[in-house]
């Protein structure tokens, strides 16, 4: 896939990204970065986004169902790709460990806090993560809603 295709296939998702988001135009266009009447011009098919335009809707929606269907899997895997031409992974440096602390372990999740960005997210068995947020309180109870599922289902 090369950039002028993948433009074009994003084009015919974004009214679907932003229901499934559930945000309205004016939120979804601010998110993005673009005019409320550009939003609504791409959403129409009139107007084609730019790279960048796509770029922003993969690294802000990279959780959507609609983006990772349509594309086969991660949104940003897919961007590095097709910008690059080609991407080597990074073997694990533990540089999570310098920028992450860990606040609390339990039923598989993990709950912690970037020490330079301030942000909170909760990590799966896989060390994959779930859910992030600038909010220590909103964090804490997706951390217990998670661990309370996961105990009841044992």
């Amino acid at each position: 896939m090369d950039k002028q295709t993948f433009t074009d296939l994003l084009q015919t998702k974004f009214k679907m990204v932003r229901i499934e988001a559930g945000y309205t135009q004016d939120t979804m266009a601010q998110t993005i970065g673009l005019s409320k009447k550009t939003l609504v011009q791409i959403e129409k098919e009139r107007v084609l986004p730019n790279w960048t335009t796509c770029v922003s809707l993969c690294a802000l929606f990279r959780d959507s169902e609609v983006l990772q269907t349509t594309l086969g899997g991660d949104p940003l895997e897919v961007v590095q790709v097709i910008s690059r031409g080609a991407c080597a992974y990074p073997q694990n440096d533990n540089l999570d460990e310098l920028w992450w602390e860990t606040r609390r372990e339990e039923a598989g999740f993990t709950l912690q806090f970037n020490k330079i960005s301030n942000l909170y997210r909760i990590l799966d068995r896989s060390n994959q993560p779930l859910y992030g947020s600038n909010k220590e309180r909103e964090a804490e109870m997706f951390f217990s809603k998670k661990t309370a599922e996961q105990l009841v289902n044992v």
